[in-house]
């Protein structure tokens, strides 16, 4: 991942634009032990599956990645030219650590992986943006009993 320090400076302006705003309360939930809770993964990663459209750049929608899902076909369109896919190209992991996931769950770590994964493009819109995408996802997560979610913020 690039400094922000070595960006160009309207790149440097754009992130540092992005809102941040502090929660008025602490909002606390319990659950029960990973061991289990049933866990998705969300990445802003941009990946979809093949035929699907390609994110734009101020894109607010998601794709849903079903855990079963061949992850060799998937595509990233992430359009932040500052983003190195190399990783990606050798090991979906880095973006979509589906493999790790597996891997937890067969060992016990967590208790089930959800039925679907949720991918959105995490380059231009404000995060105010996504609210109503969000919501939407929340209630799809809701209906698949997850109760842990793992983000990979891309």
């Amino acid at each position: 991942m690039v400094r922000l320090s070595d960006l160009p400076e309207t790149d440097q302006k754009h992130l540092l634009s992005k809102e941040c705003p502090p929660f008025e309360s602490q909002p606390w939930v319990t659950g029960p032990p990973l061991s289990e809770r049933r866990v998705a993964l969300i990445t802003t990663g941009g990946l979809q599956s093949p035929g699907e459209d390609s994110f734009n750049f101020t894109d607010t929608s998601y794709r849903v990645i079903p855990n079963d899902c061949d992850t060799n076909t998937l595509l990233m369109s992430h359009t932040s030219v500052n983003f190195d896919r190399t990783g990606f190209h050798q090991d979906i992991n880095v973006v979509f650590p589906i493999d790790r996931l597996k891997e937890l769950d067969a060992n016990g770590t967590i208790g089930s992986i959800a039925k679907f994964h949720y991918a959105f493009m995490g380059a231009g819109a404000m995060p105010h943006d996504y609210e109503k995408t969000a919501r939407d996802v929340a209630g799809f997560l809701k209906q698949d009993n997850v109760d842990a979610v793992f983000l990979t913020p891309v």
